[in-house]
């Protein structure tokens, strides 16, 4: 699962920032950014993200439907 900011969303309030257990996040731009290089995709910055800026994306792994 990886994680991906929605900069219309953000407001910059860093509680993303505090919550990151690798400290892979930076909001001095304004808004978080991820750093993947030290993210643990975790998804603890997208539960703490009271504004649902930071969405989990979970890649496909094909067509169960068969």
């Amino acid at each position: 699962m990886v994680p991906r900011v929605n900069r219309e969303l953000c407001v910059g309030c860093g509680k993303c920032l505090e919550v990151c257990p690798s400290d892979a996040i930076d909001t001095s731009q304004g808004y978080a950014r991820i750093n993947e290089e030290f993210c643990e995709e975790c998804g603890v910055c997208s539960a703490f993200c009271t504004y649902r800026a930071i969405e989990i994306e979970f890649p496909l792994r094909g067509n169960h439907l068969d």
